[in-house]
């Protein structure tokens, strides 16, 4: 169900530009139906997915912006060892920040 809600525009080392599925996607259904965002679960796994690691603990996480179907996120990522930290922009503004430690 998650590949289906986005599609990967381009993809780098330390940057990954996605395009989200419009809001037919269940999830943006099930999530506030009458006003559809993504939920912040989903963000931390479709990132996890797209650099094919396994969450172990989520050390931070901050939600700036509501984040909508259609949306094309830029993500920069900076990998220190386990760690991980996701910057999350769309228009070139910061909607998120997620630092997580990975399996």
């Amino acid at each position: 169900m998650l590949r289906e809600l986005y599609t990967i525009i381009s993809q780098s080392f330390e940057h990954v530009t996605l395009k989200l599925s419009d809001k037919s996607h269940p999830l943006f259904k099930a999530h506030f139906p009458q006003y559809s965002i993504l939920p912040g679960f989903a963000l931390i796994d479709i990132v996890a997915e797209v650099l094919h690691e396994e969450v172990v603990y989520i050390k931070y996480s901050k939600f700036i912006a509501n984040i909508f179907p259609d949306d094309i996120l830029e993500c920069t990522i900076d990998k220190n060892e386990k760690k991980r930290t996701i910057k999350v922009y769309r228009n070139n503004k910061k909607v998120s920040e997620i630092v997580y430690e990975a399996k």
